[in-house]
């Protein structure tokens, strides 16, 4: 006679997903992020803060109006730059972290190039001016290829090494040095030289410049070029599996290097963008620096995806942009750095749930 204790006992057991759902894939980074809200709530209480004013403010400072919303998508176009270039080396499991670096050179090489040709004619000025900004992106990123391809050495090491190098090169030229970048006619305080103003990008939208509607075309233009051409194909193939690249006759050396490459390039286009946008000049302590990590966060948030990072990227910079009126109400700027901190671990213990499904069965079910 079978008694209670003989009955199979059921159990939580973890199950392989073959593919997530692309409802699972949408619901997952939203849950991420509320989950994220909701502990940064409770910081916000136990600092004597009210969450529900501030995440109120912060949509009001970010998004309630033109003038909020210009300033969130100005800060949100170099981000969507770096953005880009993390997930475009990250698709294929190389580990590009320095996306400050190569923004630095491109704004470097955009600013030199700017002061150069400040007598060429506007259409071509422009497009030469991003040309080079891309190319000092693309050389920066290219070392640590050549690094990584040649002498085996790991790219987390040498791009984040040579974000510092970009940043004391970029200041030597301007603080620590009389060199073509430093505006010879100021005296008491270093600056950078001003570009022609034929070379800054033209505004459609209040001070909203094209340097947005470029960053949104660089993102459909890589998600077509990962999607549909070969390049895209041969990335996906490797950063699944070097080994079956290599079986299919694919090169990895190569395409490592094409990769990092291309994610420099269009970290240097962020640098571009900034000096001819926003600065328009070579200004170290102006230059939005740190939207290279940031861009890591976006990507992520994404799942590497080249057009789900634009709103991800919007809404970070969206975050930031709130930061100097959360201070007006007495609410620390690091509740910020908080939120972004706590939705990039929770979108990150959120792809277990991308890989994985909880299912309660019997033990009897379970093998």
């Amino acid at each position: 006679m079978s008694t209670a204790l003989d009955a199979p006992k059921a159990r939580l057991h973890l199950e392989a997903r073959e593919r997530a759902s692309l409802t699972v894939r949408i619901v997952v980074p939203i849950v991420s992020i509320l989950i994220a809200s909701i502990f940064t709530s409770i910081a916000m209480v136990i600092d004597g803060h009210s969450p529900i004013d501030a995440f109120v403010e912060i949509y009001h400072s970010a998004f309630g109006g033109k003038n909020p919303l210009v300033r969130t998508l100005l800060l949100s176009t170099p981000l969507i730059f770096t953005a880009l270039a993390a997930a475009v080396a990250f698709r294929m499991k190389i580990w590009n972290i320095g996306g400050d670096g190569q923004l630095m050179m491109g704004a470097v090489a955009a600013s030199g190039i700017a002061i150069f040709l400040s007598g060429a004619p506007f259409w071509i000025l422009i497009p030469v001016i991003l040309i080079a900004g891309s190319l000092g992106g693309l050389l920066w990123a290219g070392v640590a290829a050549v690094l990584k391809v040649f002498f085996k050495t790991d790219e987390v090491i040498t791009t984040l090494m040579l974000t510092f190098i970009a940043s004391h090169y970029m200041e030597y030229l301007i603080f620590g040095s009389f060199s073509y970048w430093r505006d010879p006619e100021s005296s008491t305080y270093a600056t950078g030289k001003a570009i022609p103003e034929v070379a800054e990008l033209p505004r459609f939208w209040g001070r909203l410049h094209i340097g947005f509607l470029i960053a949104v075309g660089a993102g459909l233009l890589v998600w077509w070029a990962l999607k549909s051409s070969r390049w895209g194909y041969e990335t996906r193939v490797i950063g699944d599996s070097p080994t079956a690249g290599r079986y299919a006759g694919m090169s990895v050396s190569k395409n490592i290097i094409i990769v990092l490459c291309v994610s420099g390039a269009l970290a240097g286009l962020a640098g571009a963008v900034e000096v001819v946008g926003i600065n328009h000049a070579l200004q170290p302590t102006a230059l939005q620096t740190g939207v290279g990590f940031t861009g890591i966060i976006a990507a992520s948030i994404a799942r590497m995806h080249p057009l789900m990072l634009i709103p991800v990227a919007v809404f970070l910079s969206g975050l930031v942009s709130s930061g100097t009126s959360l201070q007006q109400m007495g609410i620390p700027i690091d509740i910020v750095l908080l939120l972004q901190g706590l939705v990039l671990l929770f979108v990150a213990a959120g792809e277990f749930f991308l890989h994985y499904r909880v299912r309660y069965a019997p033990r009897g079910e379970v093998a």
